[in-house]
């Protein structure tokens, strides 16, 4: 919850490629909130405090993924509305002559998206979405200590800038209203 509130203030890309880790971890321990506080919380150098309201928050996803129907797979939809926010500001970002800078990257990364829905992305996902969706599996594939091709590394450091550029935006756009026309 802390490193949550943290990074949704400072980069909501981190953000939401933490909530989706979140989430695997809640899968990981069988949706089981006796689990997670024994074998998860209790781990780190916390108050009983904050032990207490980390249980709260991870009790609260749970009902979420219960109630959303996420337990096996998927996300939940507080998660999905921040990845519409930021497919929303993408395509107002694109149709505006005032971004010539981030329309340069999405079309320098726009060859990458094509290729990871030719492998295997769902189709029916948004751009956007192929792009968290490549960074959270070679995220997973590092934790995993996987070796990652030269061509996976290169593309997800373009990626990458990519979605930094819409995460900074994301976040001055949230100071102040960007002007699009």
């Amino acid at each position: 919850m802390l490193i949550a509130q943290e990074l949704r203030r400072k980069n909501i890309a981190e953000y939401l490629l933490y909530m989706w880790q979140v989430e695997d971890t809640i899968r990981a321990f069988g949706c089981s909130l006796s689990r997670i506080r024994r074998e998860y919380i209790d781990r780190f150098d916390y108050t009983d405090e904050q032990k207490e309201d980390e249980a709260d928050w991870f009790g609260n996803l749970i009902r979420m993924m219960n109630e959303e129907g996420c337990r096996e797979n998927g996300h939940i939809q507080i998660n999905k509305v921040v990845l519409q926010q930021l497919e929303e500001l993408h395509v107002q970002l694109l149709g505006s002559s005032k971004f010539p800078f981030y329309n340069s990257e999405y079309y320098k990364v726009l060859p990458y998206i094509v290729e990871l829905r030719n492998h295997g992305a769902h189709k029916e996902e948004n751009e956007i979405e192929t792009c968290f969706n490549s960074l959270y599996g070679v995220m997973m594939l590092r934790l995993q200590k996987k070796d990652i091709s030269l061509e996976t590394q290169h593309a997800v450091k373009e990626i990458s800038t990519f979605i930094g550029m819409l995460n900074d935006y994301y976040l001055k756009d949230k100071q102040e209203p960007l002007e699009f026309d």
